[in-house]
């Protein structure tokens, strides 16, 4: 019986909260941002999927140039290779070990350290 003349106290916060919710204002805006921002946030067209397809393109390009400087140095080999007789001679002896008449090959072993 003595608890219905003392006035229950209230958490400030709690209390805080409870006023801001209950004005239509503020409810309805909660309402139209928090999924707004969490769409804008996580989907598919979203800002983090935006940024890891940044990045992804930024590896590709990269990717790219390295296979261009690669084609340019093998077609300046395969010219070398076409007219060149020092470039030819040079490919011969190196892959398949090929001699001219009369000379002597040595083989240095390197030691291991």
């Amino acid at each position: 019986m003595d608890d219905q003349y003392y006035r229950k106290v209230k958490p400030k916060f709690k209390g805080w909260l409870n006023k801001t919710l209950r004005k239509k204002n503020v409810l309805i805006a909660l309402l139209i941002a928090l999924p707004a921002i969490s769409f804008m946030m996580f989907s598919n067209k979203g800002i983090i999927q935006r940024l890891n397809f940044e990045s992804e393109k930024k590896a590709m390009q990269e990717k790219i140039q390295q296979a261009l400087k690669e084609q340019r140095r093998l077609e300046e080999e395969t010219k070398a290779l076409d007219s060149d007789p020092k470039a030819i001679e040079k490919v011969a002896r190196e892959k398949y070990g090929m001699i001219k008449e009369g000379e002597t090959v040595y083989k240095v072993k390197k030691e291991k350290q």
